[in-house]
């Protein structure tokens, strides 16, 4: 049985990336080489196109850069991570109490202040 293999523009709609985004990826994140027709046309598999979904999600959501990612990706390919979509199927991790977050912001912005101190002196 063949798997199902998606052209560059399939990959492009579902991860709603451009397709020179994609090509640079490539370039960066070694886990990502997908295969070529005889036409030169770039063909992806699935696991590929949740490679991509996850490096959209650590770049984009999670604000890695592509250094930190590609650490990340690489870990968590080693170690079995779940896809981003079964990932996506686990209910999502609650959220702190409102008062926590004021408290946790009221913190970073003390310690900014701090920091802008030191740096003045």
């Amino acid at each position: 049985m063949e798997e199902k293999l998606y052209k560059i523009g399939e990959v492009c709609k579902l991860a709603d990336l451009q397709p020179y985004v994609l090509r640079y990826w490539e370039t960066e994140f070694p886990q990502l080489s997908p295969n070529k027709s005889g036409g030169g046309q770039r063909l992806y598999t699935k696991h590929e196109v949740d490679i991509i979904l996850r490096i959209k999600e650590l770049l984009y959501r999670e604000g890695f850069t592509i250094a930190g990612a590609k650490k990340r990706l690489e870990v968590e390919l080693t170690e079995g991570a779940p896809t981003p979509a079964e990932a996506s199927s686990a209910s999502p991790a609650p959220l702190p109490p409102r008062k926590d977050v004021t408290k946790m912001l009221g913190n970073v912005r003390r310690e900014l202040r701090e920091i802008l101190e030191l740096l003045d002196e």
